[in-house]
């Protein structure tokens, strides 16, 4: 229970991503609004930038502990929610220890807002959990969603007044997570980095989204027997004290370590935002042609779209590749065809990028990220390693045929 503070309302936020280039006024915000609302994350506060890459996610438990009340876990950053200061704020409905059944998080937050008894939880996408990588995951499991959501519902009902969740799962899959538990008085929704945000009424349940990357948030509050939700970006603070300060000067000097300059770019990436299926694209025929493989296969998503000027700089170079990736060989199972791997791989990463040797029907032996090759394949790989931000690099500076 909150006891100690008078809540009014609900401020969340979603997918950081560790982005802290702009951080002063999300930093702020919340730490001005924390006497009368409940702060809550939606999950993905971790990777994402080279701030993590750098600080190793420093930066971020020092703002979760001290600005946040109540988070769901995401799939990124999911093995930091296991430490004890993070999983201490940690909410989750449906996520279980695999071998004995028992919920790896506490299932339920319960405080007064507005007069009301509100118990907040969390769910996690069954999509998006198979995206955690398979080491860190190995032990536990996801239920789906709305069943988890509606068992909790009947274990507290008499005891709360409002249900609200802290869903990673997606919006179109919230609005469906809304017609199939009733009871919930407000979804706030992430993960699927979409330009909705809401608030879109379901029956007498509201869905949400704060805006992602550090840039707003999403709010709700209750209003008689109902709640009213708002998006609403963050704006600049009149005024920055201790502790926020303190956290600042600490973000500050990891992005004076993030301006170092690494190269001129080349001609077709300077002043642009960053194609990064082009770059890939790029990549992956390098890499075929080079290592002479039979097929290159990386998932779009293991990088990242970023303004570009004429010099690439470390910190563009980690926003570019914020996950460490790691490109090693792989054997693709007998058992698929070349055509339904592809499918398969598609549903849960998004689009590929893939450069085939033509002369090969079926390839079977191939480059790609460890990722990819120990969640999808088995961990069926070898090395040498080569990291796939140095092969980003040379392509953007022009030493493409350094990429091998």
């Amino acid at each position: 229970m909150t006891s100690h503070r008078v809540l009014e309302s609900i401020v969340a936020t979603t997918d950081v991503h560790s982005s802290f280039d702009r951080s002063l006024p999300m930093l702020a915000h919340l730490h001005a609004v924390r006497d009368r609302a409940l702060v809550v994350d939606c999950g993905d506060f971790f990777e994402g930038s080279g701030y993590y890459r750098l600080g190793g996610g420093y930066i971020e438990r020092q703002a979760l502990v001290l600005l946040y009340d109540v988070i769901a876990p995401g799939n990124h950053g999911w093995r930091h929610h296991l430490d004890p200061d993070i999983r201490s704020l940690s909410v989750c409905a449906n996520t279980i220890d695999a071998g004995t059944g028992e919920p790896l998080f506490r299932p339920l937050h319960i405080a007064q807002i507005g007069g009301r008894r509100v118990g907040v939880t969390a769910v996690l996408g069954e999509q998006a959990f198979l995206t955690i990588p398979l080491a860190d995951r190995s032990d536990h499991a996801v239920l789906p969603p709305a069943p988890a959501l509606e068992a909790l519902w009947h274990r507290y009902a008499e005891d709360i007044d409002d249900w609200i969740v802290l869903s990673h799962s997606g919006f179109q899959s919230d609005l469906a997570l809304a017609a199939a538990c009733p009871f919930i008085s407000v979804i706030f929704s992430g993960h699927c980095h979409s330009e909705q945000y809401g608030p879109v009424r379901v029956k007498d349940t509201i869905v949400v989204k704060g805006y992602e990357m550090s840039a707003g948030y999403a709010e709700a509050a209750p209003d008689g027997r109902h709640w009213t939700a708002r998006a609403q970006v963050f704006t600049e603070p009149t005024a920055v004290t201790d502790p926020v300060a303190r956290l600042s000067a600490q973000i500050q000097a990891l992005s004076d370590r993030l301006a170092m300059p690494l190269g001129a770019l080349a001609m077709p990436f300077r002043d642009m935002p960053l194609d990064r299926r082009e770059l890939l694209t790029q990549i992956a025929r390098q890499l075929r042609s080079h290592l002479q493989v039979e097929a290159v296969v990386l998932n779009e998503t293991c990088l990242r779209p970023a303004p570009l000027g004429s010099v690439l700089l470390e910190r563009d170079l980690l926003a570019i590749e914020p996950h460490a990736n790691e490109l090693v060989y792989a054997t693709l199972p007998e058992t698929r065809t070349w055509d339904a791997f592809l499918g398969e791989l598609a549903l849960p990463l998004g689009p590929l990028v893939v450069a085939r040797d033509p002369r090969v029907r079926r390839p079977r032996r191939t480059i790609t990220t460890q990722y990819l090759a120990d969640t999808f394949l088995g961990g069926h790989w070898r090395g040498p390693k080569l990291p796939l931000d140095q092969a980003v690099q040379a392509i953007l500076t022009g030493q493409g045929g350094d990429v091998r």
